[in-house]
């Protein structure tokens, strides 16, 4: 398989390593930096240095945009200007919403890996840094059902977890999970230096809670400015309901009022519970085979309304007809009750669904 980076920092420079040790595939990559690029080779990251993005893209199957968000427009339309009619396009931005929605070509599905660390640059890329990792997928009613099949599957060879999900959905999720921890983690630590200086003190030796608050302050800001800004509006309104939580907590504190403190800090604690207990890794595997019509947007829909719906898709495989006029969709669900209610929206969509 020939696979396509561009960008060679962290994620890219993942995708390669994880591409060529997981499926033995040939990686061309392109960076607009020469020294990363440069890096990339000498590392073993790539096969192929490309002069540009015309080159890197040329006879690709399936090509990686990892560049930052701020640039992600222009290089996903470069990308699909001179990438082959057959090749899947994605990204790997952190915010969704505006790239998908500057895109109309069905070979493009925009992505997301949730993985990554503080650290930046090639020389840290790592081919497991996906094992288990969720990766988000934003197909539209134009994604061609066959290059999304072949982008899911190619993800899940490299260790991730694909799942759909609508832009919008995933940047306000984002903007509450990641986005805004990135922006409390930076106001804490100001916070800190700044009582510290004044008190000429050092951060105590006992301070696990805050280490812990704030690992990810002051992360790569050629990262994470563009992803700030692209995410604006989901962000402020995060931020937004941290303050009137703050305000409730600051009420409660200035009345003494020990019931509420107390029952705020349990439903807290009953909170974290349940969100680490909804991952169902491990669950039985149950095998639902659709019939579905071969018209644009049929597998996004049902990705999505999957997806929505909370049920994980294992993995999933495409059986056209030989006139094409339609065909068979295989989907591997994770759990006996997931598989259930996955049959059931299925059928709903009006697709006939049974368990194989």
């Amino acid at each position: 398989m020939r696979i396509a980076v561009i960008g060679v920092g962290l994620i890219g420079g993942s995708i390669a390593l994880a591409a060529r040790s997981r499926l033995g595939a040939s990686v061309a990559g392109f960076d607009s930096d020469p020294q990363a690029l440069a890096q990339a080779i000498e590392r073993g990251v790539v096969d192929t240095r490309c002069e540009n993005v015309e080159q890197a893209v040329a006879d690709a199957e399936a090509v990686f945009v990892a560049t930052p968000v701020g640039v992600l427009p222009e290089a996903v339309a470069a990308v699909l200007k001179a990438a082959p009619d057959s090749a899947v396009v994605t990204d790997v931005g952190s915010t969704k919403r505006t790239i998908v929605a500057q895109q109309d070509d069905p070979r493009f599905v925009g992505g997301h890996p949730l993985a990554g660390a503080e650290t930046a640059g090639v020389r840290y890329a790592r081919a497991d840094l996906f094992a288990g990792a969720t990766w988000y997928l934003t197909p539209t009613a134009i994604t061609s059902g066959v290059l999304y099949e072949r982008l899911y599957r190619l993800l899940h060879s490299l260790g991730a977890r694909p799942a759909a999900i609508e832009p919008d959905v995933h940047d306000a999720i984002l903007a509450s999970v990641s986005h805004l921890p990135h922006v409390l983690a930076n106001v804490l630590v100001s916070q800190a230096a700044s009582q510290l200086a004044a008190g000429g003190q050092r951060l105590p030796a006992a301070g696990p809670s805050f280490r812990d608050a704030t690992r990810v302050a002051g992360a790569p800001s050629t990262i994470w400015t563009d992803i700030y800004v692209s995410n604006s509006d989901a962000l402020i309104t995060a931020i937004d309901d941290t303050v009137i939580g703050l305000q409730r907590t600051r009420a409660a504190l200035a009345k003494a009022d020990r019931a509420w403190i107390q029952d705020w800090n349990e439903q807290a604690a009953a909170d974290r519970r349940r969100l680490l207990e909804a991952d169902l890794a491990g669950a039985e595997l149950f095998e639902l085979r659709a019939s579905v019509p071969n018209r644009p947007g049929v597998i996004a829909q049902l990705a999505l309304e999957l997806g929505r719906a909370g049920v994980n898709i294992a993995d999933m495989a495409l059986y056209p007809a030989p006139d094409m006029s339609e065909g068979v969709v295989a989907l591997w669900i994770s759990g006996s009750d997931a598989a259930a209610r996955a049959q059931q929206l299925v059928d709903g969509l009006g697709f006939p669904v049974a368990r194989a």
